[in-house]
């Protein structure tokens, strides 16, 4: 059924409402699944309607999810979700359905399959392509272990184009590996997907039969169903096209259409029969049964819950721009000065703020799909022929790009310049997406530049430093909206390695706190500062320290000799990060103060709001504040 509204009342779902293990599901009759996928996507549409978050994934895997619990006996045999956007229908059917609506929210369920949540979730994810190499690893070991059991990975066809995939593939093969993978390709990732496999897959389409099986579990060739496919790679696909997964060793099955749900369990019922390394690729949609998420895949990919605020006849304040908006300008202003420019993107259009400068520069842009280490590789190549790449990469991403930064960008000191969005705590998307550690894993690496921008205007100068700067640059901003501040259209370079003091108060005063912040945590340092001053007997003075590396040794060393205590407030680790670099700095120059590290603890933080986050970890102007005056109190004056 085609459903045109999110409803606001929990739907009437009889059949669903009996299933709180997947034993029960299985207890229904075949012809009762269909009513079973249909509850489950009203469900699914009520539910993230009420909670927001992924959205378009889970409702183009309803019938799937629900064919592999009913023709698998988990959580015996394993299910390993890849990236696990689409992990919301197996919450649902797994104990967890009345609690759907929590998903992404403080103490409620993550956002993503979590072992500790769930034992039906036999792998945590978040990052895409590592289902199969999970899968494998576990098959191996139930071999070893003479632990009979299916172990089954579902992985998009977006997921398909990172190397691991591949890896993994390969691995099985070696191995003859009791393995079944579920392809569900539905021509998307995030964004649509793109290269030569994308083309691949519209190819075995293309052909015109299927590699299907009987009850007996036999294989045999037939016409694929005539169902519609919207593959927009359809022209570019060849009429013949050999198999690339039989190629290297998978036994070889569809594809199928995903949202026929009593084939998929006969499919799935035959492949329990057979053996080794098999692949079964299934064509869905993503969005399925929601017109407008149909329509719109990339917007619906994750939806914001319904609003109660009461509407009022204030006049509505503006919103600031946000950091990704702030870059995607940028880069077309700085591409219309610069005919070197080439910006790259491991399938992030959208979320990085390129869509603008991919429809005006398209022979400028290149998205490489979910192959990050390919991305940063890629971009060195381009600078070795004297151009001038930008990468645009989410901080939790890059880390999958570590040994390319070092090796291949870093240690040949080439010009490639770095827009790293989403640093810092991310919020409802939990701590597999966190930008949590790349001061501390980008600071080790010589010639590298790093700098945390205080506002949206600073973040413009910024990237404009680091394009302009000879070498390996990388600008790292946080998610969302900026402070409001008045957006520059010039652009300046801003010197390397300069601080800059953006408040004194008391400046006389013989007792003085220095907060030295980084990035996001200026403007709530400031708010801090003014009510220090209020509370307590001392000077206050906040410094915007800009540049992670290099630091301002020379803005340490005059601040030192006036400085009763040193604070460092960062929105990342506290291990490694940037208040231990100014503990270094201090040290080398023999300087022995007082020092406050504030940032984020030794461990990962689960869901919540942003603000509450910020919050629970004293990152917060009152948090700053109220650790400050601990740390006055309890050390500077029995000094």
């Amino acid at each position: 059924m085609l459903y045109t509204e999110i409803p606001t009342q929990r739907p009437v779902t009889p059949l669903l409402d009996a299933i709180d293990h997947p034993k029960q599901l299985r207890q229904l009759d075949l012809n009762q699944l269909e009513q079973v996928a249909d509850e489950l996507r009203q469900y699914i549409l009520y539910a993230a309607g009420k909670s927001g978050g992924h959205f378009g994934a889970n409702l183009g895997v309803i019938e799937l999810t629900v064919a592999l619990h009913y023709c698998f006996n988990t959580p015996n045999d394993r299910l390993i979700w890849d990236v696990g956007h689409q992990a919301y229908p197996h919450k649902v059917l797994t104990g967890r359905r009345e609690r759907l609506t929590t998903i992404r929210a403080k103490d409620g369920l993550a956002a993503f399959p979590a072992r500790e949540e769930s034992e039906f979730d036999h792998f945590g994810v978040g990052h895409s392509s590592t289902a199969i190499s999970a899968g494998l690893g576990m098959a191996l070991a139930r071999r070893y272990q003479k632990n009979p059991g299916e172990v089954v990975a579902i992985v998009g066809d977006g997921a398909m184009t990172a190397g691991m995939a591949f890896e993994a593939m390969n691995d099985a093969v070696a191995h003859h590996a009791d393995l079944l993978v579920v392809l569900n390709d539905n021509d998307m990732s995030i964004s649509q997907s793109t290269g030569g496999f994308a083309k691949h897959l519209a190819a075995i389409w293309e052909k015109g039969q299927s590699i299907h099986i009987d009850v007996a579990g036999q294989a045999f060739v037939a016409p694929h169903p005539e169902w519609d496919y919207n593959s927009r790679l359809h022209q570019a696909a060849t009429q013949e096209a050999d198999n690339l997964f039989k190629a290297i060793g998978f036994d070889y099955f569809g594809p199928f259409d995903g949202h026929d749900v009593e084939q998929l369990t006969q499919v799935f019922h035959a492949l329990k029969q057979r053996k080794g390394p098999r692949l079964v690729h299934i064509y869905t949609k993503k969005g399925k049964g929601f017109a407008a998420a149909e329509a719109d895949p990339i917007g619906y990919h994750a939806i914001a819950k319904k609003s109660t605020a009461v509407q009022t006849n204030s006049p509505v304040k503006k919103p600031a721009p946000k950091y990704s908006d702030i870059f995607g300008q940028w880069l077309c202003d700085e591409a219309a000065q610069d005919s070197r420019l080439l910006a790259i993107t491991p399938a992030m259009c959208e979320g990085s703020g390129m869509v603008k400068f991919a429809q005006t520069y398209p022979e400028r842009y290149f998205d490489v799909a979910i192959a990050e280490q390919h991305a940063i590789t890629l971009a060195a190549g381009m600078a070795c022929e004297g151009l001038k790449p930008v990468v645009a990469i989410y901080s939790t991403f890059l880390q999958r790009g570590y040994d390319q930064l070092i090796h291949d960008v870093a240690l040949q000191n080439l010009d490639v310049t770095f827009g790293i969005d989403r640093a810092g705590l991310v919020g409802e998307d939990g701590p597999t997406h966190a930008g949590a550690y790349d001061y501390a894993y980008m600071r080790t690496i010589p010639n590298l530049v790093i700098m945390a921008p205080k506002d949206e205007n600073e973040c413009r100068q910024m990237l404009h430093t680091a394009y302009q700067y000879n070498g390996p640059a990388a600008v790292r901003y946080p998610r969302g909206a900026g402070v409001g501040v008045e957006v520059e259209s010039d652009m300046t370079v801003l010197e390397i390695g300069r601080a800059e003091i953006v408040e004194q108060i008391h400046p006389q005063h013989d007792e003085q706190i220095s907060i030295l912040a980084f990035g996001s945590r200026v403007s709530p340092a400031l708010q801090a500062a003014k009510q220090l001053v209020q509370k307590l007997d001392v000077g206050v003075r906040v410094v915007n320290m800009r540049f992670v590396k290099p630091l301002d040794e020379q803005m340490l060393a005059d601040l030192a000799d006036q400085t009763s205590l040193f604070v460092t407030v960062e929105e990342h680790a506290v291990m490694a990060g940037a208040g231990s670099a100014v503990n270094e700095a201090l040290a080398k120059m023999n300087l022995m103060k007082p020092m406050l590290n504030l940032g984020l603890a030794d461990n990962f933080l689960p869901q919540a709001d942003h603000a509450q986050m910020l919050q629970d970890c004293g990152l917060d102007a009152k948090g700053i504040e109220t650790r400050i005056i601990q740390a006055w109190t309890k050390n500077i004056q029995h000094v």
